[in-house]
């Protein structure tokens, strides 16, 4: 969601917090701001409303220096978007702060503020905690006590960034449930939200954990944990390059992410296939014995990635003959599930930051499942180090709010799953060899559908002026459908659902007319000929049918159906991840021919790391 960089160095470090906060823009934002501490030993604040580039014009007009400064952008939660609500917040004595998450106790906060005197000026939870800090400080003037005494009131989700006129040498953090960075320099140090925003001045991280409070320092860092003991957090060095979150040559990061898909997910699958075995010991240690005792599976995820885990239900159980469950994170978290027996707990994130997704991580530990296994894109998420299985996808930096290449790396790393499983379940040799086949060439049947671009990107014109879309899948193939519309629903803003193609005749078929289109993915399975009959009545009711199918389906194109031919020979294994894609080529380019904003859509965030 919002953005967080601040940096304390014997340079001027405003150029640095512009562009870190440019490399967030695929977090979603609406509005930036920054604070420097200035040579006469003032808070200089400038905040905008709308893209970091009009912040960037501002400063501009209005130039300002600072050794020592926080910068963030916003994406409204409490307040419309405006520059009063926009970060930095600052309150007396100079104090600024910016803050990713929601504080949940904010009005009696405020309330008790109120009381005592102080003035707001905007309607954010955050200036709350602006201000709970100033109180503090007011009482024992040490900055870092003020922010440490001001957590432990708060309730809800936050990574915090304070400095303060008093002190020219420090930024203090915190974080609770929002992920924040130290990014290590020479002589200078640097925070963050997320690695990409540092990576042109250090590639040297260290990663707060929950409860932790931190203070940087030009030449030092200190860091205490949840209960106020000095603590060490070990430095990674990122294998991210400043290169790898640039455009290149490409019109949009979505348009690049969509292209570098081949190389993803062979990425995901190197060394952890070979001499046609899969290596379970890329799931972790104890990888083998769980595998060996998993009875069930639950898997949990929001959006995209429950798309991929309800791919992946349909392949547990057809394949390793196991009882699977796909919840969604948020709803998972208060209905109280019973566990059954050695059950397998698999959550699904792109960042793995999400709230929701790790809080039902978080109840999972303490509700007797067998092992937590997580897919993430993020090695150094909370995820992935609160997990004792870990499966990471190699899909690289993402950038585009909309996912791609995050999505079809977690269907092959799932799909890698389904194998390891298998393994102990039912699955023989020569089986585990045939599906490791399987795996291996999707990368290049990737690469075969994307020469339809061009074919697609004609095809999208048919889009442009319409208002809602239909997608039509069945079997494992009905949630790429889902995934298809909520693509286009993402980025064209073109009201677009899924089924599951039987499911026509029980409401959906009341919307179709011509002036709906039905798109349709066909790959040539044992659901083909159902499918075909669900075609049918869609082109009885004078439906405009779209269909991406397979040469052999004996699907052809006629008046008010469409057929777009994908590869031959693609089986039902592969088939998710090969006919994900002309599904995003088609969202791409109708959401391009509509002018919208493509990488950064309006009111979506990368990882939503409030519930």
């Amino acid at each position: 969601m919002c953005g967080i960089v601040g940096a304390v160095a014997g340079r001027d470090i405003l150029p640095v917090l512009i562009d870190g906060l440019q490399r967030l823009e695929y977090r979603g934002y609406d509005s930036a701001g920054v604070a420097v501490l200035n040579g006469d030993g003032r808070v200089r604040r400038l905040r905008t409303v709308g893209k970091v580039a009009k912040l960037r014009e501002a400063l501009d007009e209005a130039p300002a220096y600072g050794k020592l400064g926080i910068a963030h952008t916003r994406w409204a939660t409490h307040g419309v978007p405006s520059e009063r609500n926009a970060h930095p917040h600052i309150s007396r004595d100079g104090i600024a702060i910016v803050h990713n998450g929601i504080i949940e106790n904010h009005e009696e906060l405020r309330e008790d503020l109120v009381a005592r005197g102080y003035a707001f000026t905007s309607e954010t939870d955050t200036e709350v905690i602006a201000h709970r800090i100033h109180f503090h400080f007011d009482q024992n003037p040490d900055l870092f006590k003020a922010v440490q005494a001001t957590v432990k009131e708060l309730h809800g989700a936050y990574a915090l960034a304070v400095m303060s006129e008093h002190d020219a040498d420090t930024i203090v953090l915190a974080r609770a449930g929002c992920p924040v960075v130290i990014g290590r320099g020479i002589d200078e140090n640097f925070v963050a939200s997320d690695v990409s925003a540092l990576l042109p001045v250090t590639r040297q991280f260290q990663i707060l954990e929950e409860g932790d409070v931190a203070a940087i320092h030009r030449l030092s860092v200190d860091i205490v944990d949840s209960k106020g003991n000095a603590v060490e957090r070990k430095v990674q060095e990122s294998e991210l390059s400043a290169e790898s979150v640039e455009k290149g040559d490409y019109a949009h990061f979505m348009l690049k992410e969509i292209f570098e898909q081949p190389r993803a997910v062979a990425q995901t699958l190197e060394e952890r296939v070979a001499g046609g075995k899969l290596l379970e010991a890329a799931f972790g240690p104890a990888a083998m014995e769980v595998l060996k005792r998993t009875e069930a599976v639950q898997i949990v995820a929001c959006g995209t990635s429950w798309h991929a885990g309800a791919v992946a239900r349909y392949f547990i159980e057809q394949i390793c003959r196991l009882p699977c469950w796909i919840d969604i994170a948020s709803e998972f978290r208060y209905r109280n599930p019973v566990v059954p027996r050695n059950t397998l707990f698999v959550s699904i994130s792109q960042s793995g930051e999400t709230a929701d997704t790790l809080a039902a991580l978080r109840l999972a530990k303490e509700a007797g499942y067998l092992s937590t296994l997580a897919i993430c894109n993020s090695p150094e998420s909370s995820l992935v180090r609160e997990s004792e299985l870990v499966m990471l996808t190699r899909a690289g930096p993402e950038i585009g709010v909309a996912s791609t290449k995050a999505f079809t790396t977690q269907l092959a790393a799932l799909d890698m799953l389904v194998i390891a499983l298998g393994k102990h379940h039912g699955v023989d040799r020569e089986r585990e060899r045939q599906l490791i086949g399987r795996l291996i060439e999707i990368p290049r049947l990737i690469e075969e559908t994307l020469t339809l671009d061009p074919v697609i990107k004609e095809l999208a014109k048919r889009f442009v002026d319409k208002h809602h879309a239909l997608f039509l899948g069945r079997g494992a193939l009905a949630p790429i459908a889902m995934e298809g519309a909520l693509k286009l629903k993402e980025i064209s803003y073109i009201h677009a659902e899924a089924y599951a193609a039987g499911e026509l005749k029980h409401g959906p078929l009341a919307l179709v007319d011509a002036d709906m289109p039905v798109v349709t993915v066909a790959p040539n399975n044992d659901l083909l000929e159902k499918l075909k009959s669900n075609l049918q009545e869609v082109r009885a009711r004078g439906g405009e049918l779209y269909v991406f199918a397979d040469p052999q389906s004996g699907i052809q194109s006629s008046d008010g159906v469409t057929v777009i031919t994908m590869p031959k020979h693609v089986s039902y294994f592969q088939a998710p991840i090969v006919y994900t894609i002309p599904l995003q080529l088609l969202a791409y380019h109708v959401a391009t021919m509509r002018g919208t904003d493509v990488d950064q859509p309006r009111n979506l965030a990368k990882s939503v790391t409030v519930e």
